[in-house]
């Protein structure tokens, strides 16, 4: 069955059309990834409008090309500028930059390109692998189970607010009220709308993040006159070439460094609201923190450039895990391909994979074609982005928003879209400005819907509220929300509180409750060895307790 199903996937993309677009898609991403302040996020946001008029696979293909190469074009501007292109390339540059200053740009982004190329395919390998096998249990879920894990989802929020917690929480609040505006799915009757005919039909998701990611991104690079004048880059040479000979014998010789990155990148993923800017960072600690001349680090060495590229590449590959086999976006682009899956009538969820396995295995095939692709586009992609560095941002600017409108606009021909764009665009310049995250907005306009409908469908079987309490799933989901909820407290408060110390113990037990409820043999014994593993991190609590009050 499994082989069939990656027969027809393979089948659905090996025409010209879609390799092409694989192609321009792969291009387009490294170009975006590379542009300092152009985010990934916002190149598949910007991306999505086009697919609408393709089929599925060809439409996800697509993005997941542009997510690829969005992945491995910020290792050129953060190596030869110093400026990482994307959030997930900022360690990159900590190495990379010192080592093309030092005269060997090629052989520095020849290492990025083939770590990339190697914590892609690991990446890959471990989707495959896994997704499916998380998958069968989403076959398990009920709405009570469905309307606990969005919440859980949305907890995430706090992880995605950092240090600004309370803002945080109101840009997600503020992000379930939009998804709230406009005709209610389950009862059918108008809400929000003041009367308007135009407010009845709700803001079109993907107005709303473009307004928010990238129309707002716009907003903030030319709102000064001198600094919208001048180009991302004065200086730069187009005849860089890449030396991929004398780098992939540098990324071979140090596998175990590729290794252990990509595994770092790929659980970072699974963890919804993590994503490459903290592998990036992570995976070059763990590698300086290993390596036997951690004092090199910083002046230019291989390891440094590795650990970092390795990793961010392998994120998405974790986050789409999350959201192939659970339905929760790992982070904000995930997001984005959820909003995919809706504008083309696929629901996502737990049982995505067991209802459109075709379409989520041309997903899992994509993945692995668009990483070849990057290593084969890389070297004449780096030529365009020294081209595209040299425009003045103001002209970017206007060119990126033209297409945002021309893109938003051609979804439904209608002109109130338009206006969307503009005022969320308003608005996310605004919190940007006042220190809101638009992420944790984001999952709530995202997450928002699929809650609700959950939650009216559980209520139509029966009022009752204990199957939010007593059901396996749907117990296990509130623990662990309540427990992530209070996450971002106890690392705050790690070590200087006492509470801190059974945190760890107190979840091991809770979730442990959940596990011996579901029946069978596997999962209760998994329950009772996380429950003996609680009870014994609770022993040494105590015991380090008692120490340090001695």
């Amino acid at each position: 069955m499994i082989l069939e199903n990656i027969a027809t996937a393979f089948g659905e993309l090996a025409n010209i059309k879609t390799i092409i677009l694989m192609l321009v898609g792969v291009a387009g991403g490294l170009v975006a990834g590379a542009i300092p302040g152009f985010t990934i996020a916002m190149a598949v946001v910007l991306t999505l409008p086009f697919t609408f008029g393709m089929p599925a696979t060809q439409g996800l293909a697509t993005m997941v090309s542009v997510l690829v190469g969005g992945l491995s074009g910020g290792l050129m501007a953060g190596i030869l500028t110093g400026i990482p292109g994307t959030p997930s390339s900022v360690a990159t540059t900590f190495d990379g930059f010192p080592m093309a200053r030092r005269g060997e740009p090629g052989l520095a982004l020849g290492i990025g390109v083939w770590s990339s190329f190697c914590g892609g395919i690991i990446s890959a390998v471990l989707l495959v692998t896994l997704a499916p096998q998380l998958a069968r249990i989403g076959l398990e879920f009920n709405p009570w189970d469905y309307f606990m894990l969005v919440i859980f989802a949305l907890t995430i929020t706090a992880s995605l607010a950092g240090k600004n917690m309370v803002k945080g929480l109101i840009a997600g609040l503020v992000g379930l009220l939009v998804r709230t505006i406009g005709e209610d799915e389950a009862a059918g009757i108008a809400r929000f709308n003041f009367g308007s005919d135009a407010m009845l039909q709700g803001f079109n998701f993907i107005a709303v993040l473009i307004g928010l990611f990238a129309f707002s991104q716009l907003l903030s690079d030319v709102r000064d006159p001198a600094q919208a004048k001048k180009a991302l880059m004065d200086k730069g040479s187009v005849h860089i070439r890449i030396e991929h000979r004398r780098a992939l014998r540098e990324v071979l010789t140090r596998w175990t460094i590729v290794l252990r990155s990509s595994i770092i990148g790929v659980f970072t993923g699974i963890l919804p609201g993590a994503g490459g800017s903290i592998a990036n960072i992570l995976a070059y600690d763990q590698a300086k923190k290993t390596s036997k001349h951690p004092e090199k680090f910083g002046t230019g060495i291989p390891d440094g450039i590795i650990a970092p590229e390795s990793s961010n590449n392998a994120v998405e590959g974790g986050a789409l895990i999350t959201m192939m086999a659970l339905g929760i976006p790992g982070d904000v682009t995930t997001a984005v391909m959820l909003g995919a899956l809706l504008i083309h009538d696929v629901v996502p969820s737990p049982t995505f994979i067991a209802e459109e396995p075709v379409l989520a295995y041309s997903i899992f095939i994509a993945f692995f074609l668009a990483t070849f692709m990057m290593v084969g586009l890389q070297s004449f992609m780096l030529r365009v982005f020294v081209k595209v560095t040299r425009v003045k941002m103001y002209v970017l600017t206007a060119v990126i928003l033209g297409f945002c409108g021309i893109g938003v606009f051609a979804l439904n021909n209608v002109e109130y879209d338009l206006w969307t764009i503009l005022w969320f665009g308003i608005l996310g310049f605004l919190m940007r400005q006042f220190g809101f995250p638009l992420a944790p907005m984001i999952l709530g306009v995202v997450l928002g819907n699929i809650a609700e409908l959950n939650l009216a469908r559980a209520f139509a079987i029966t009022t009752d509220l204990s199957p939010f309490f007593t059901r396996p799933w749907s117990l296990f989901f509130m623990i662990v929300a309540v427990f992530s909820a209070v996450y971002p407290m106890y690392q705050d408060k790690r070590g200087t509180k006492t509470w801190t110390l059974y945190y760890p113990a107190l979840l091991l037990i809770a979730v442990s409750v959940p596990l011996f409820m579901m029946g069978g043999f596997i999962r209760p014994s998994i329950g009772f060895a996380i429950m003996v593993g609680g009870i014994y991190t609770l022993y040494k609590a105590r015991v380090t307790h008692k120490a340090t009050a001695a």
